[in-house]
């Protein structure tokens, strides 16, 4: 079954990102928020996004236009009982996430697949909520979604093959490459990521060098584009704690331990750049400063 008709919940950073692709790549797509603020929110970010390729000449207007009318936003989870695939990017809490797919599954007819764009939480845990478990994967996008080239496919125990590799090829369909996993916690990306990012915070806790020499050392010594505190910065220290505790559940590893730092910055809401403070003071976004932090 060709996927044409696409719904996603949620149009904040990650779903108006799912959102915009998804209509690039031709698809019919309807997204969901709570409320039309919201809704017009996201949309609004859309538009500001295909406006700048149009002004880079990487899109003609034409194609905006036609993009921009196969995009529809609503605040009713039953305008999406016609679509051929729904993928969820709301709140990273498992209850608000079960209850969203306990009522989709209600709504969608059977052939429907379910994705979630979760970055931690056990997929299988959300699938066995639906009488679908085997039309259930995840779909894990990178931000900012039009721009990262990678998706996470995780499939469970009970994903069907067909519908595995039939989510593989539809990312695809969206200019995306495809890497397949499994449902652990963390996937790839983050099985590997979030260790590294935690042992930053541990070597500035313990004093091993300064928050520009941690980072300089990772940007100049390993190529990386940006060093492991801006990157958190970034991310969210909020988002990465989060998904520290998750980890830590699942394997019970000291590495995937939340540092106290990290964990007290959070307390405070020193989030990151969203915050205008995490490990870097964002009063001046063009030139952030380094926090004094131990």
């Amino acid at each position: 079954m060709a996927i044409e008709k696409v719904g996603v919940v949620g149009c904040g950073l990650m779903g108006s990102g799912i959102a915009q692709v998804a209509a690039q790549a031709g698809c019919h797509v309807i997204v969901r928020e709570v409320s039309q603020p919201l809704v017009d929110k996201g949309l609004q970010a859309i538009e500001k996004n295909l406006g700048r390729l149009v002004e880079k000449g990487k899109l003609s207007a034409a194609d905006r236009d036609q993009i921009r009318g196969r995009l529809h936003g609503t605040t009713s989870l039953e305008d999406l009982r016609d679509r051929d695939f729904v993928i969820e990017a709301i709140i990273e809490q498992l209850p608000a996430k079960k209850e969203l797919f306990l009522a989709l599954d209600q709504i969608c007819p059977r052939h429907t697949i379910f994705a979630s764009n979760t970055s931690s939480i056990s997929i299988t845990e959300m699938a066995v909520v639906t009488k679908r478990p085997d039309r259930f994967v995840g779909m894990h996008f990178f931000n900012p979604v039009p721009v990262m080239q990678l998706v996470e496919v995780i499939r469970t125990i009970a994903t069907d093959p067909k519908v595995f590799d039939e989510i593989v090829a539809f990312a695809g369909k969206l200019g995306k490459t495809a890497v397949r996993t499994t449902d652990r916690t963390g996937f790839i990306v983050n099985r590997l990521l979030v260790p590294y990012i935690l042992d930053a915070v541990r070597a500035l806790e313990e004093g091993v060098a300064s928050i520009e020499d941690i980072d300089n050392s990772m940007k100049l010594g390993c190529g990386h584009p940006m060093g492991p505190l801006t990157l958190l910065d970034f991310v969210g220290l909020d988002t990465t704690y989060y998904i520290s505790l998750v980890m830590f559940d699942e394997f019970k590893e000291k590495r995937f331990a939340a540092p106290p730092l990290l964990k007290r910055m959070v307390l405070a809401g020193w989030n990151g750049r969203k915050a205008g403070r995490g490990f870097y003071d964002y009063s001046d976004p063009a030139n952030p400063k380094p926090m004094q932090l131990t």
